[in-house]
């Protein structure tokens, strides 16, 4: 039923995918307050505004830039690779892959939630194979339809548990590509405290483990979505070892990408989020809800 309501979107231009996804943004400023509300003490704890009249400005931005983002995501889930591809522009820095494929040690490609991050592993999957990190949804209804829309030609999907980290280890004994979302919540047990933008995150340490056991190369990369729905231009950024050798370090290194284009990260979704008991070991008070 999902998929016949939202099929007529995989039939539109970007240009009016992209009106659409406005049109979303200005309901999410009017009618949810909670996600708003997320956005702007995200946003305020960046430091990346220096007043309240620019933070008002990039709230409202980044708020139609994630309407956009998400109408782009249920048409890209289902449109044929190669209208996807037609959205690409440019790769920049595209050197870097065919350097790391040259070393067969595989390629950590790290993908935050900035831009237009479905389509960074598109594009490379229509030339070389990658295994890319999944982790179902809270919103059951929306797993079938990611699955299915994430599985395109040379994209094999690893689910977040311990078989599917040993596929992520697999691909790269073979010299191949995998894709991790950096700045995705882990789960229990799987992460560490580190600083995000100046306050405790609860951040994933898999990164740095496949780094390490594999001497892969780690490469950043987004999708930028241009101006008047003009396409995407997609930037690689290599990573040293050094530089995601630790959760901080590896925080510090989305913030750097965050930077570049601060307006299309998705602000709404919540790094902080914990428990009382994992706060406290933070010597953190959760203040309660009024």
């Amino acid at each position: 039923m999902l998929t016949r309501l939202l099929k007529p979107l995989a039939s539109l231009s970007l240009a009016r995918l992209h009106l659409v996804g406005r049109g979303l943004g200005y309901l999410l400023l009017l009618l949810a307050r909670p996600a708003q509300k997320t956005a702007r003490r995200n946003l305020q704890q960046s430091g990346l505004c220096a007043n309240q009249q620019q933070l008002n400005s990039m709230l409202k931005q980044t708020m139609l830039e994630t309407g956009k983002s998400l109408v782009e995501s249920f048409a890209i889930w289902q449109k044929p690779q190669q209208d996807i591809l037609s959205w690409v522009r440019t790769c920049h820095h595209w050197h870097l892959v065919e350097q790391a494929l040259a070393q067969k040690r595989g390629i950590i490609f790290l993908t935050p939630h900035l831009g237009c991050f479905e389509i960074t592993s598109i594009y490379y999957a229509a030339q070389h194979p990658i295994t890319v990190l999944y982790r179902p949804p809270k919103l059951k209804w929306l797993s079938s339809l990611i699955l299915s829309g994430r599985a395109q030609p040379g994209v094999k999907l690893a689910p977040a548990n311990r078989h599917g980290v040993r596929l992520l280890l697999e691909a790269l004994g073979r010299g191949e590509a995998i894709g991790i979302l950096p700045d995705q919540s882990p789960s229990k047990a799987e992460g560490e405290w580190a600083n995000f933008f100046g306050k405790p995150a609860y951040t994933m340490t898999l990164v740095c483990r496949l780094a390490q056991k594999s001497q892969a190369q780690v490469i950043m990369a987004f999708g930028e979505r241009l101006p008047d729905s003009a396409g995407f231009d997609i930037h690689l950024h290599a990573l040293s070892a050094q530089q995601v050798a630790t959760p901080e370090q590896l925080n510090h290194a989305i913030e750097q990408q965050i930077r570049v284009c601060p307006s299309q990260y998705f602000w709404m979704y919540d790094r902080y989020k914990a428990s009382r008991s994992a706060l406290r070991k933070l010597g953190i008070k959760k203040t309660a809800k009024r």
